[in-house]
């Protein structure tokens, strides 16, 4: 049996090896006894071998429990005892609508976000029994190489990285190494309400694995870095295929997809996902999206949406968007003196003297006003004749999708620009030119 002393030394090690250089820590501490054994850890290797090890732990108050406002009061007396500078950010839950555990968990990490920089590394307590159900959740949903890697020790995020330093530590060990220092934790009713699938595997299922087989959850982790390995090695094999389809805007041409069997279409399309941040669709959506959207047919317009964001088709070329909000019916009335705030995340309309399709200015029974949408035909300056604006936004190859967000200026009834586009003949001169700015 492993002596106290040596418990102690593992855990503390395998902190101070998983943290590497990093000085500047951000524990998110909730106060149960992972988390406290993490913050324990840390504030000793700081004490004893890291006085440059600048600390701060983070209490996610989340509403849902009646001892929430407790446990926070508990972590800020620990960290006040401990001498680690400590703070509460509190988050809100739609408790009737949703997975809450899904919702939690991105709710703590958006929390948190606002506490960290390009140098500061998050860490959480997450152990290897943690991990053991992280993978069986994962063979629930039916995950491929990807999901069955579970958790990564480290995680590399937009501006930051996450760090899990106890995953190749049991919950015994950890439970064990807080007994040993007599640390003071919070126990979660929640934990035992195996209405949660994490909870039910922690419960139930698990321990008669572990029971029958002793080393089940070590072995899980093994085959949890196996997958990752083999998911490694995939993309490393697809990396050339993968960049030769993606292009400046990250959208992904498709057409050299036609050829690959439908194993290596969906990986690439999978690593096009991944690019994008996106949640993975499973295979049977892959396959609708690959049907119903890339085959579709070349007149068409073809969409489908996937968890808050649309993949549309052009060009031969898919594109992964947000979902956008129908603006067409959308006027706003614009006196030109200040900046104009477009809807919808469309960003501002300012006026500029120089620049590129330039105007006139309106005359003094002209109002103007911006829209989404125009119908008929419009003579464009430099050209002859009239066209259809649908004829003119497939010759300035604009995608259907943007032909309704594109501010339009009108002078009363008469089209004058589509910004960055084109100039009508009634709106050219050269005395104002409308700018778009981005959000």
């Amino acid at each position: 049996m492993t002596s106290l002393s040596t418990l102690q030394s593992l855990v503390q090690s395998t902190v101070l090896a998983k943290i590497g250089p990093h000085r500047d820590i951000l524990v998110a501490y909730s106060g149960g006894v992972d988390s406290t054994v993490l913050l324990h850890a840390l504030m000793i290797l700081q004490r004893q071998h890291m006085p440059d090890l600048h600390l701060q732990a983070i209490y996610i108050h989340h509403g849902i429990s009646q001892h929430a406002d407790s446990w926070a009061k508990h972590c800020e007396q620990q960290c006040l005892d401990w001498q680690i500078p400590y703070v509460v950010e509190k988050v809100t839950l739609e408790l009737e609508q949703g997975n809450i555990e899904e919702q939690a968990r991105e709710a703590r990490y958006l929390a948190m976000q606002q506490y960290l920089t390009p140098n500061r590394l998050l860490c959480t307590a997450q152990h290897q029994d943690d991990q053991s159900e992280t993978f069986f959740l994962a063979l629930k949903r039916g995950s491929g190489p990807t999901g069955l890697s579970a958790m990564p020790a480290l995680l590399h995020l937009d501006s930051h990285s996450l760090l899990r330093p106890l995953l190749t530590i049991t919950r015994q060990q950890i439970e064990q190494y807080a007994y040993s220092y007599n640390l003071v934790w919070v126990e979660d009713e929640s934990n035992q309400d195996s209405h949660y699938d994490r909870n039910f595997l922690r419960l139930h299922v698990l321990p008669v694995l572990n029971q029958r087989w002793p080393h089940f959850n070590q072995m899980v982790s093994r085959s949890a870095e196996l997958c990752h390995e083999q998911q490694q090695l995939l993309d490393e094999l697809l990396a050339a295929d993968f960049s030769a389809l993606i292009d400046a805007d990250r959208c992904l041409s498709f057409k050299p997809l036609l050829s690959a069997s439908q194993i290596k279409r969906n990986a690439l399309l999978r690593m096009w996902f991944k690019l994008h941040k996106s949640s993975m669709p499973s295979r049977k959506q892959l396959e609708v999206i690959w049907q119903t959207v890339a085959l579709a047919k070349e007149d068409s317009n073809p969409e489908f949406r996937l968890n808050g964001r649309q993949i549309r088709r052009y060009q031969n070329r898919l594109y992964l968007l947000p979902q956008y909000q129908d603006i067409q019916s959308v006027q706003l009335t614009w006196d030109l003196k200040t900046s104009l705030v477009l809807p919808d995340g469309l960003g501002q309309l300012s006026v500029t003297t120089s620049g590129n399709n330039c105007c006139r200015l309106p005359l003094a029974n002209e109002q103007v006003s911006v829209r989404f949408h125009a119908q008929g035909s419009w003579h464009i300056a430099g050209r002859t004749g009239s066209r259809q604006i649908k004829k003119l936004w497939q010759e300035y190859d604009i995608a259907p999708w943007m032909r309704t967000r594109i501010p339009l200026i009108f002078y009363n009834e008469m089209l004058i620009t589509a910004v960055g586009v084109f100039v009508s003949v009634q709106g050219q001169g050269n005395q104002v030119s409308y700018r778009h700015k981005h959000d």
